[in-house]
């Protein structure tokens, strides 16, 4: 961190912001320069509150030289971190995975299908919302504990591990019960007190981009997770609020390299809501895998039109199959390949509960 002093600042003010500096427990550097000094704060380890130098006299202004996130950052660790969620699904490598499912759990028959369809196709994980946030209170919210009871059923299965949203601190435990990956959803990004939660549960959690939410947004509110000791965080681009009505969101295909140069989390993407429109899903998606994305998020409904939420942008399988295939090729184009579908579940295997995980 970097305090310039204004020209006329007075070796008084130049003093008292070194004194203050040093009470912070920071050692102070003073730069005097032709026309003004500058005061650096040495030791910056995450903590400082610039606001309390930036309103002393004689202050300019505060630049912060390094970044405000620290565990998240290159600098804290320069390898990638692996994000394992199941055997064999790994999310950060040289692999890619991909996971699909429908919007929300509406049924036995609708989750179990849509998860033998997904396997089939060659995705790695299920998706499948148990609690649905809506922007309307009267839309579908999911089934809540019932939905989750489905989702291990449909894991049981098949053998696809399962991911999940938690909308509060109560949900948190309850989906941590069944999921392998809890999912915080672009509305919860900057629930501090629900990241704070799913970084004390410890399981991997898909942390999505915000709305209206800047990179280092996203980074700060990975940082809450893994300040509680949970590195295993995986980042999501799934789109944002832009003046263009053409398309739901702005898909911000150059936040995935921009996020892998600033952070060693794994960056995926969502093209579904990215672009909210079927037909633009799999050239998105494709383009993804291109730009280097860790993973893809797919809606994908075993009959979009008599889906309860997000039909419009839900693939059918065919087209599911149609996108992990060509993921696949575009893939081994750039050195990597798609993780394969894990082996199917033994049969005559007891259903999972909520709780018996």
């Amino acid at each position: 961190m970097l305090v310039v002093m204004n020209h006329d600042a007075t070796r008084e003010q130049i003093a008292r912001v070194v004194e203050l500096i040093e009470e912070m427990g920071y050692q102070a550097r003073p730069m005097p320069g032709a026309q003004r000094t500058s005061v650096g704060l040495v030791g910056n380890d995450g903590r400082v509150d610039g606001s309390r130098l930036e309103a002393l006299d004689g202050v300019a202004d505060v630049i912060h030289v390094s970044k405000p996130y620290k565990q998240v950052s290159r600098e804290w660790r320069p390898e990638n971190t692996l994000v394992t969620i199941a055997p064999g699904v790994v999310f950060g490598g040289a692999q890619i995975p991909i996971i699909a499912g429908p919007c929300s759990v509406e049924s036995a028959e609708q989750i179990v299908l849509a998860a033998q369809q997904v396997r089939e196709a060659g995705g790695a994980a299920l998706r499948g919302g148990a609690y649905k946030p809506r922007s309307s209170p009267y839309s579908f919210q999911g089934l809540g504990p019932k939905g989750l009871e489905l989702l291990a059923l449909a894991r049981s299965e098949t053998g696809l591990p399962i991911v999940t949203e938690a909308l509060d601190d109560e949900g948190a435990h309850l989906v941590a019960e069944v999921a392998d990956c809890i999912q915080i959803g672009a509305r919860n990004m900057q629930n501090y007190s629900l990241l704070r939660t799913v970084g004390r549960i410890g399981k991997p959690v898909l942390l999505k981009r915000g709305m209206s939410a800047t990179i280092t947004d996203l980074l700060m509110s990975a940082e809450y997770i893994l300040a509680e000791g949970n590195s295993q965080v995986i980042l999501c681009e799934r789109g944002i609020r832009s003046f263009d009505p053409s398309t739901r969101n702005l898909f911000d295909l150059t936040a995935i390299p921009l996020v892998q140069k600033l952070s060693h989390l794994p960056m995926v993407a969502d093209p579904s809501h990215g672009t909210g429109l079927r037909d633009k899903v799999l050239p998105m998606g494709r383009a993804a895998i291109a730009a280097g994305a860790d993973g893809l998020l797919v809606e994908m409904h075993p009959n979009p039109e008599r889906a309860l939420s997000d039909g419009g942008q839900s693939l059918h399988p065919e087209q599911f199959v149609r996108l992990v295939r060509e993921a696949r090729a575009i893939a081994e184009a750039i050195g990597r390949s798609i993780t394969p579908a894990p082996s199917p579940a033994r049969e005559g295997s007891p259903p999972a509960r909520p709780g018996r995980q």
